[in-house]
């Protein structure tokens, strides 16, 4: 079974740095794409980035390019999100989540999900 474990979330100030973690278990994931979404209260959830897990291939939204990385540790199985220069805005419930229908960037394009992580930005 398939499970994702976000961490490395918490509170930082506005142009801090933060580096989300998401560790994968269940498979090898060769083949797989995988992504990061955010949810902030009262908004839908929202595309961060996306990887082909195998290839490397990335994809990020307009409003992350040049402040949000994204990157596999594959040896661990281990997805990560490089957040800089963050601001209040960026306040969310970060995802990860997996699936195989490619560099997709909506939600229907992952079929696993873990729990979110919390990151908030404070001015």
């Amino acid at each position: 079974q398939v499970q994702l474990v976000e961490s490395g979330g918490g509170l930082v100030q506005a142009g801090g740095s933060l580096r989300l973690s998401c560790a994968a278990a269940g498979r090898t994931f060769v083949g797989y794409y995988m992504a990061w979404f955010r949810l902030a209260p009262g908004k839908e959830r929202e595309f961060v980035a996306a990887i082909s897990w195998s290839a490397g291939y990335t994809y990020y939204a307009d409003s992350m390019k040049g402040r949000f990385t994204i990157s596999g540790d594959y040896a661990k199985i281990t997805l990560y999100l490089q957040m800089n220069s963050l601001k209040p805005e960026d306040t969310a419930v970060y995802y990860c989540a997996a699936g195989q229908r490619g560099l997709g960037y909506v939600p229907v394009d992952y079929d696993y999900w873990g729990q979110g992580t919390q990151v908030t930005v404070y001015s």
